[in-house]
């Protein structure tokens, strides 16, 4: 089982039809068996930024009231029942302030970053493949790997 931590930019394609969206669905919803073949991580703050995300389109009239309102009900659902919602501690704090001194993140992208490498240590320490980060944010993305982890962007997909 391959797993695969997603920032708020790249889980809002599996609701919202853009650029990525072919590829991000095709992992979160990768099945074997009837079984979900992949891992799909996000921390607690990436279920806001997407709710937010989706209500940002709805009122840039680029999705309806009726497509938000789904996607953000399909969105919770899947957060309830499918992915891996991982809670913010104060050592991810600690680390996400660590690498905005590092690396030049955003607050929250500092945030996403901390959750994904503590979640990939704890995939090696347990003798599992790592994880790969998906954000659509380039600097994100490189500072993900500069950090060891492997990185997609779904915009390259």
């Amino acid at each position: 089982m391959a797993a695969y931590y997603f920032d708020s930019s790249a889980m809002v394609k599996h609701y919202i039809s853009e650029r990525g969206s072919t590829w991000v669905s095709s992992l979160i919803e990768a099945e074997t068996d009837g079984k979900p073949q992949n891992l799909i991580a996000i921390a607690e703050i990436g279920e806001v930024e997407v709710a937010a995300a989706l209500a940002k389109r709805r009122r840039m009239e680029e999705i309806s009231t009726v497509q938000q309102r789904i996607g953000l009900a399909t969105f919770l659902r899947d957060c309830a029942r499918r992915y891996h919602v991982l809670q913010i501690d104060s050592m991810i704090i600690k680390l996400a302030i660590d690498l905005t001194q590092r690396r030049p993140l955003r607050g929250y992208d500092a945030v996403h970053l901390a959750v994904a490498l503590i979640l990939n240590r704890a995939l090696i320490e347990n003798k599992l493949p790592p994880l790969t980060f998906i954000s659509a944010d380039g600097v994100l993305c490189a500072a993900a790997r500069e950090e060891g982890l492997l990185a997609e962007n779904p915009n390259d997909h």
